[in-house]
């Protein structure tokens, strides 16, 4: 379950005003948070690359490279890859590229996170509430797949090469790549598939970029601010709940930096240190 978006802000609110520190607007607190979430998120991939390297507990609740992948679920997708037909630049051989999934599994509209915000409609005439919802901004990719109908054991996975290994396997009869033992390597968002007789049936996994955190708000007559949450407007944390306390600490740390109170950023950072350490010792 996702975390919460009014119990964090109100939260915030409460340790900020205790001492009279100040006050984080809800636009500071949205634009806090999402930088937040995503700098949690980011960590993610450095503890599973680290946690790779250390033998595991079998215990399943003391697995920390099981506990990341659990992290992570909620931003993994998988689709099919568009086939373009267009020859790649400056190639060697006959290649033809195709696009990261635009569709996943679930039906979501999966966007180029570097080209537009995931909480901006597609369509200006849709209705935000649908179009929010299904978009999903693609951030890496995973592992590639060639479904090969006529072959008996169908699935391959494509393996991934540098340019200079790509052009090198294509150049040699020995080494050259078939629909058992397909390669790509990726430039710019797109799959450069050999050998070029694979023009459909590709698919991919991938990680999606969590969407902006936002606490929606209405202003009273005494111009007072209160929640309003509806899915065309308001977006929780994304992140497991296990990760509340986390999320909290971060945003004081940044709160701190807004409001001017400089003990709020050294007890933060303090907290964010120690709960590191004790991921990782």
């Amino acid at each position: 379950m996702a975390i919460n978006v009014d119990t964090v802000y109100r939260t915030v609110l409460l340790v900020l005003n205790k001492e009279n520190r100040g006050y984080i607007t809800p636009d500071e607190f949205n634009k806090t948070a999402t930088q937040v979430q995503l700098d949690i998120f980011e960590q993610y991939f450095d503890d599973l690359n680290q946690q790779l390297r250390v033998p595991q507990q079998g215990n399943d609740y003391a697995n920390r490279q099981r506990a990341i992948e659990q992290k992570l679920a909620p931003f993994k997708g998988y689709g099919q890859c568009e086939y373009t037909g267009v020859t790649t630049p400056n190639a060697t051989v006959n290649d033809k590229t195709f696009a990261i999934p635009v569709v996943d599994g679930r039906g979501n509209t999966v966007i180029n996170s570097g080209l537009e915000p995931v909480d901006t409609p597609a369509d200006p005439n849709a209705t935000p509430a649908v179009e929010a919802e299904t978009q999903v901004a693609f951030y890496k990719l995973g592992t590639v797949f060639y479904k090969n109908p006529g072959a008996s054991a169908p699935t391959s996975e494509v393996q991934l090469v540098t340019r200079d290994e790509y052009n090198s396997l294509n150049k040699s009869e020995l080494t050259a790549p078939s629909v058992y033992s397909p390669i790509f390597m990726y430039e710019d968002y797109r799959l450069t598939i050999a050998p070029d007789t694979i023009n459909d049936n590709v698919y991919a996994s991938f990680i999606r970029k969590p969407r902006n955190v936002i606490w929606n708000f209405t202003t009273d007559s005494n111009n007072n601010n209160a929640y309003s949450w509806s899915a065309a407007t308001s977006t929780n944390f994304e992140l497991l709940q296990s990760e509340q306390t986390e999320v909290i600490v971060r945003i004081l740390l940044y709160s701190g930096i807004v409001v001017k109170d400089y003990q709020v950023v050294q007890l933060a950072a303090q907290e964010v240190q120690q709960n590191e350490i004790n991921q990782k010792s």
